[in-house]
């Protein structure tokens, strides 16, 4: 695809933008419209510019539905809120996993589940009659059902405060090696090349290219084909460059001192899932544009990895724990809703989760989508957590409405997360009643939150030898403070070659952020003090047009 064309779509997307806002708003909006200068510049150059990041093919395709058609009842659930249906829901998931796919049917009323909900094959849908209609009532949390999960990185922590769900979507043979570790006591690394970082084996090495070429040139192209899914393998090199490379480049991320962050260093190699979209000889068209420059010395390589889970999805259900009081911070006992691992094209759609200790999960997940998800009740750790190198995922259509009872002394809410080097993730059309934007240390970049309202309420966190909060390419459009905190909303303070446009002004209280890197962030600041008045309206919406 050339820029030539982009420009040309992305000039006519814009003018269409602008006159749709003038013919749906009210006459004041339709004459406060503007449209940024950062906008304009990234329509010439969409793939590369150095504030805004290309998110315009984050999460899930369409995928065919499979004819199959099973429903739980005939594998014994029944709607009474008081038998165990765990067993006959998993029966039935193996069944359709089994036959190569299908949808397994939950039909309304409130089924009671003792257990852990596993979607592990690809192409299996658990669909129920709608978030307002099904529920499923979980009675035990994670621990109760796989036991303790201690921190790998040391201390008392349970790491069922960031993995895990009582609706879990993982690969079958993943989820029965990841057990395997957690109850002997063997923590695990929870990402796409296994619990060590050893199930791998190098495919290819690649040439040289710059961040935002969609076509590569690899030594040997003869175990590639289209439709593939392989992992882009980046490692870092004893100067950190590849590190300085996610923050921007330039003086603030040469001076860094990245040596002692140990948990930061833990995450790379940078492994990026992509699928192959096409081959020509030693030329391999990818089916996103790539996230980073490709350097030799950071060895390049496409590689093989642990199998994915694609194809499958969670659809038109309310997921409801038992309510009990929030554990305080990192305690969580694992009452957790629905987590999407190792999974590519996967997606979640109109489900609620509620009196839960962690909602929404994204771990080594990547091209998935969250849409029409809610998170409710008592309150929760992380309402959604992204992490793990989870990348190119969406997030639509949510919300985060406020806990139903106080926050019990010494626990923790951040809101949406993101950590972990994850890159190229989108939050967009948001409601969140209480929360902040969590960038969690782990270096994220290349993530845009766009079209939110937020009570900014929340804190974030992250272990310090976790590094900086923010790489690179962070944008936030159009945000919609209600209370007025600025922390996490106004980036040019705090991250690197990024962008804030159209957010209303904003005070800085309670948590006080502080840079991470010194100098200029070459961070850019437009439309502030303004609510509404920025076209396009919706950052990856917009995009998305192009």
């Amino acid at each position: 695809m050339s820029n030539a064309r982009f420009t040309r779509r992305a000039l006519l997307g814009t003018a269409t933008a602008v006159a749709l806002g003038a013919a749906t708003g009210t006459a004041r909006a339709a004459t406060a419209a503007q449209v940024p200068s950062l906008w304009r510049e990234f329509t010439r150059t969409p793939y590369t510019h150095p504030q805004i990041p290309y998110i315009g093919g984050a999460g899930a395709r369409r995928h065919p539905r499979r004819p199959l058609v099973l429903d739980v009842r005939r594998y014994g659930a029944v709607a009474d809120g008081v038998t165990d249906s765990a067993p006959a829901i998993n029966r039935a998931i193996a069944a359709a996993g089994r036959a190569g796919g299908g949808t397994v049917l939950i039909p309304p009323g409130t089924f009671r589940i003792d257990d852990v909900i596993r979607v592990g094959h690809s192409g299996v849908v658990l669909r129920g009659a709608g978030s307002g209609r099904t529920k499923l009532y979980a009675t035990r949390n994670l621990t109760e059902l796989i036991g303790v999960y201690g921190s790998r990185y040391g201390g008392d922590k349970s790491s069922w405060s960031w993995a895990g769900g009582l609706i879990w979507l993982a690969p079958t043979a993943r989820w029965d090696s990841l057990v395997a570790a957690i109850r002997a006591k063997a923590w695990p690394f929870e990402g796409w090349t296994g619990n060590k970082r050893d199930e791998w084996r190098q495919l290819t090495t690649v040439e040289p290219a710059r961040q935002g070429a969609w076509t590569v040139t690899v030594a040997d192209a003869s175990q590639l084909r289209p439709g593939r899914l392989v992992l882009l393998r980046l490692s870092d090199d004893s100067g950190h460059t590849l590190l300085e490379h996610m923050a921007g480049g330039g003086p603030g991320p040469e001076a860094y001192y990245w040596d002692d962050k140990t948990k930061l260093l833990s995450y790379v190699p940078y492994e990026w899932p992509v699928r192959v979209a096409h081959v020509h000889g030693r030329e391999v068209t990818l089916e996103r544009p790539l996230p980073l420059d490709l350097r030799p010395e950071w060895n390049p390589q496409l590689t093989t990895h642990v199998e994915e889970l694609t194809g499958s999805g969670v659809e038109g259900l309310t997921l409801e724990a038992v309510e009990t009081p929030q554990q305080p911070h990192l305690l969580d006992l694992g009452y957790n809703g629905v987590v999407l691992q190792c999974a590519y094209d996967c997606w979640v759609d109109d489900v609620t989760v509620r009196h839960v200790d962690n909602g929404f999960g994204l771990v080594a997940a990547s091209a998935c989508t969250l849409r029409r998800t809610t998170v409710a009740g008592r309150g929760s750790h992380h309402p959604y957590f992204c992490r793990e190198g989870s990348h190119d995922n969406l997030v639509e259509d949510f919300t985060i409405e406020q806990r139903t009872i106080p926050a019990p002394a010494n626990t923790q809410l951040h809101g949406i997360n993101v950590e972990g080097l994850s890159s190229y993730n989108v939050w967009s059309r948001g409601d969140m009643r209480m929360g902040t934007f969590d960038s969690h240390r782990g270096l994220p970049f290349a993530n845009v939150r766009t079209d939110i309202t937020v009570n900014n309420d929340g804190r974030h966190g992250g272990d310090a030898n976790a590094g900086p909060l923010f790489g690179a390419r962070f944008t936030h459009w159009n945000i919609r403070v209600t209370n007025g905190r600025a922390g996490l909303m106004k980036l040019d303070q705090l991250a690197p070659y990024s962008a804030t446009v159209g957010l209303n002004t904003v005070t800085e209280f309670d948590q006080i952020d502080v840079p991470d890197f010194t100098g200029d962030l070459h961070t850019r600041l437009e439309l502030y003090g303004t609510t509404d008045v920025v076209r396009p309206r919706n950052l990856y919406e917009a995009q998305r047009r192009l």
